[in-house]
Parts: structure tokens; sequence; C-alpha cells
């Protein structure tokens, strides 16, 4: 199984607010910066975890800028 591969762009400042908050989700997804200064992120979920991190993705739309980025 692979992992499935989003992009976001999020508000530059919550980068390391959202990295802390999966991390706390052990095992759910890891975050890559790939430009910090855009706030553009990789989310990179693990198998069978999508609608978990998608629910969690939600529920922080309500309080951060996240956008999904068509690569």
């Amino acid at each position: 199984m692979k992992t499935t591969k989003l992009y976001f762009r999020i508000d530059r400042r919550e980068i390391a607010f959202l990295k802390f908050i999966f991390e706390a989700y052990d095992g759910i997804a890891t975050i890559t910066t790939i430009d910090p200064a855009a706030g553009l992120i990789l989310l990179r979920i693990a198998p069978g975890c999508t609608d978990e991190a998608k629910v969690v993705l939600n529920a922080l739309k309500k309080d951060i800028l996240i956008e999904v980025y068509e690569t």
C-alpha cells in the first residue's frame, strides 16, 4: 500500500502548528514543507487513514486557512 500525497496551501504562520497536530495523531500523516514563504505543504497520509486525516483537516479549516493546492 502506498501513502496518499496531498498538497495544501496554508497560512505560513500555521505550518508548525499543523505539524504538531498531526504528530499528536500518531501515524496518521506527516507534513513536509515545500515552500515556507508561500505556505505550501505536502501531506503524506498513511494507508487507511485518509478519512481520519480529512476529519482533522476539516476541523482545522474553521480556524486556519487550508486550501487544496493543485500541482
